[in-house]
């Protein structure tokens, strides 16, 4: 199955992308780890995708639509995928739904994990502290928080008319939102 977790940047979307992994045999894919690995590659794209993460803007859907591509088209990763990240905009959801059709996939799940700027910015400062990211500065935590809320406000209202769609209050404990996911699983 593919299931889409869809919250904030420090919302808990990965923690609960590398349960969903095991449990399933299925891969996160990752926008963040994506850019992540072009930045490390030190390709033109990655030092674009740099300076964009910096300013706290998010990197472009062109490049974006383009570097997933290649997952959704993975006859491996068929029907397997937890997008974690992925979509932040009415394009990229567009995109994904033009993707998935050209591959003969769907959406099986959408979870949006709610929380608040507050419990955002707590966590993703101890994230700092635990992973030592860089792009977890605080002025950039709040631009990209903001960003988020004005960016990805059409794609809730695009995905929350969907039957599949489950709002998941992202301010729980770790296992009490796996265990959420895991009832609407059935898992």
């Amino acid at each position: 199955m593919n299931i889409i977790l869809f919250g904030p940047p420090g919302a808990g979307k990965g923690t609960q992308a590398k349960y969903l992994v095991k449990k399933l045999n299925a891969y996160q894919i990752s926008t963040g780890d994506i850019l992540r690995e072009e930045i490390k590659k030190d390709t033109d794209i990655g030092k674009k995708i740099i300076n964009n993460m910096n300013e706290g803007k998010f990197v472009s859907d062109e490049i974006v639509n383009s570097l997933l591509k290649i997952y959704v088209f993975d006859p491996s990763k068929k029907q397997k995928l937890i997008f974690d990240g992925y979509p932040r905009s009415l394009s990229q959801a567009k995109n994904l739904d033009i993707l998935l059709k050209d591959s003969n996939q769907k959406i099986d799940y959408i979870f949006f994990l709610n929380v608040n700027k507050e419990t955002i910015v707590e966590r993703i400062k101890k994230r700092k502290v635990l992973e030592k990211r860089t792009d977890d500065e605080l002025v950039t935590i709040l631009k990209r928080y903001d960003t988020y809320i004005e960016t990805t406000r059409p794609v809730l209202d695009y995905y929350s008319k969907n039957s599949n769609f489950h709002e998941i209050d992202g301010t729980m404990e770790i296992d009490k939102i796996t265990s959420k996911i895991k009832a609407f699983l059935n898992v």
